[in-house]
């Protein structure tokens, strides 16, 4: 069978590495393909796979980007999504309800803002009629060329759905072409923190019971599509062992190996969020504080990031601290992360999957949940499932002397914290077993999903109102002064940004094009000058010798007087 793999950017299928290699085992055809360039290393290590495993291809789709329907398109979903954030789910979670406003379209900002357009009811009908424009929008003809040329048996998609992301334009497309379909969850906030999901697929592969329990409430999602698999892309770490001996991984990294260390994981914060090296700084001061000795010189081995490197540039070196780590794209920078996980005694950070693969190595997770942090923290949907007291991950506190506490507790009772998090990798990593391996489960789904006849070609409504709603606006948004209204508080202040640029690269234009001008004036001020002077001077020069010429004629017809 063939297999269309659309991704929004090649990195993403570092989560699904296993799983494509297992496919293409069986004897599937995968072909992957990414709808934009990104700098982690996503495209290399495609291309590895591509290399090493027969039965795998890599390539780009069209783009599509620059067209004018997909760019209304592409405001009309803002809108909805900012829509679905007003929900009553996400009244605490500012700043994602932040984070779709700046993006979604002028126009549905101020028509919230008129009288009785704010309700409920209301901002429900918006998104009904929003919702008609955007099925009524015409196909993309690239896109429907580009997968009837693929043919692929069933199209995998992920991560999907984001605020303003073309890949449901493939999606759709697909369901109109009768193509199957299966949206594969990238990560555990894929479903609660992004975009709505729309257009159904024939299957949505999640990780666990709360992920089947999202799709249904936030996306209105069949039971009967809902697949749980496990998160297959955590099976590389079940039963891995370390690529060096302890001794060896802390002579390399600059850390003492006689004694046990903390390893700090960082995260992607919010766009915005106070730089994490500045938390980190006031969490080894209070270590350094702490009336445990064990802490007051514990070594500490801090992960950057692979989005947020910059911050650390300036940060000013502690004595038995080291920052350390790339993005484990590699095979090298996936062991390193290996055993920086496998030999730190226990893990602390604010909110990031690397606490979920410090759980599969039964770690002790520790959170400190600051107000300044709260937006990245509780802020979030995702979070909060960490904090379950039944099944959740994270030794959480609200201060760093109680996080110390908590972290000596930890230290003195390990095996209590070390069930903790088995307890939740039970949960929501491997809920069908701890021994059961989620790829395979996840490649059972996909064949599951070929295995079952296609779906008939979806037929969409195309009323006359909704059709010609997208006429007008087509046309009303064409005028540049009106396109205004389309673009978001985000583009707004971008294209504000970009106006003025181009308004002082014209003046500095016009600038240099005055003192050019002014330059070559002078000079030809300087060159009749100059002419002046010579003919001044030649003038002079003449005159003197018409002078002393008459002067030795005189002289001469003066002798010859003298000598008759």
């Amino acid at each position: 069978m063939r297999i269309l793999f659309i991704t929004r950017h090649f990195g993403c299928l570092r989560n699904f590495e296993a799983a494509l290699k297992v496919l293409a085992a069986r004897g599937h055809q995968v072909h992957l393909a990414a709808l934009q360039e990104e700098a982690q290393g996503g495209f290399e290590l495609v291309t590895r796979l591509a290399q090493s495993t027969p039965g795998i291809t890599v390539g780009w789709t069209p783009s599509v980007e620059t067209q004018h329907e997909r760019d209304l398109a592409r405001h009309v979903r803002l809108g909805i999504d900012y829509l679905r954030y007003l929900e009553p789910a996400y009244a605490a979670t500012p700043r994602l309800k932040a984070r779709a406003e700046e993006r979604a379209p002028s126009a549905i900002l101020a028509l919230l803002r008129l009288p009785g357009l704010g309700t409920a009811p209301a901002r429900r009908s918006l998104a009904t009629a929003l919702c008609r424009v955007e099925d009524a929008l015409p196909q993309n003809q690239a896109i429907v060329d580009y997968l009837e040329a693929q043919r692929p048996d069933v199209a995998l998609f992920t991560p999907l759905i984001g605020l303003g992301t073309p890949e449901v334009d493939y999606l759709s497309t697909a369901r109109e072409l009768g193509i199957r379909t299966v949206f594969c969850v990238w990560s555990w906030d894929n479903l609660s923190s992004k975009s709505i999901l729309r257009d159904m697929p024939d299957a949505i592969t999640v990780w666990n019971e709360t992920q089947r329990h999202e799709a249904a409430t936030f996306h209105n999602a069949p039971a009967n599509r809902v697949l749980v698999t496990g998160a297959q892309c955590f099976d590389h770490w079940f039963g891995r062992e370390p690529s060096r001996t302890r001794e060896q991984f802390c002579a390399e990294v600059g850390l003492p190996s006689d004694r046990p260390f903390l390893l700090y994981v960082c995260s992607a914060l919010f766009r915005g969020s106070l730089p994490e090296a500045d938390f980190v700084s006031d969490w080894i001061d209070g270590l350094r504080a702490s009336g445990d000795s064990r802490l007051r010189d514990i070594p500490i081995l801090v992960r950057p990031h692979p989005a947020r490197t910059g911050e650390w540039d300036n940060w000013t070196p502690r004595d038995h601290v080291v920052v350390w780590g790339s993005n484990p794209i590699t095979a090298k920078a996936r062991d390193d992360y290996f055993d920086s996980l496998y030999y730190g005694e226990v893990v602390v950070g604010l909110n990031t999957s690397a606490m979920l693969e410090a759980a599969v190595l039964d770690k002790p997770v520790l959170t400190v949940m600051l107000p300044e942090y709260a937006e990245n923290q509780e802020g979030t949907l995702h979070f909060r499932y960490l904090l379950d007291p039944d099944h959740g991950l994270l030794h959480a506190t609200r201060t760093i002397d109680d996080h110390v506490t908590n972290l000596v507790s930890v230290l003195d009772h390990p095996a209590a914290a070390r069930a903790r998090s088995r307890g939740f990798v039970e949960h929501f990593l491997r809920p069908c077993g701890l021994a059961v391996n989620a790829t395979e489960k996840f490649v059972a789904a996909v064949e599951q999903v070929l295995a079952a006849p296609a779906q008939p070609a979806l037929q969409r409504p195309s009323g006359a109102v909704s059709r010609w709603s997208v006429r007008m606006l087509e046309r009303a948004f064409a005028h540049p002064s009106a396109r205004l209204w389309l673009l978001g508080p985000r583009e707004r202040e971008q294209q504000a940004r970009r106006d003025l640029h181009h308004r002082e690269k014209k003046q500095k234009k016009l600038a240099h094009a005055s003192a050019r001008e002014s330059r070559q004036a002078e000079k030809e001020a300087a060159k009749r000058e100059r002419d002046r002077r010579h003919r001044e001077s030649r003038g002079h020069k003449r005159r003197a010798q018409v002078k002393h010429a008459l002067v030795q004629r005189v002289r001469r017809l003066l002798r010859a007087g003298s000598n008759s």
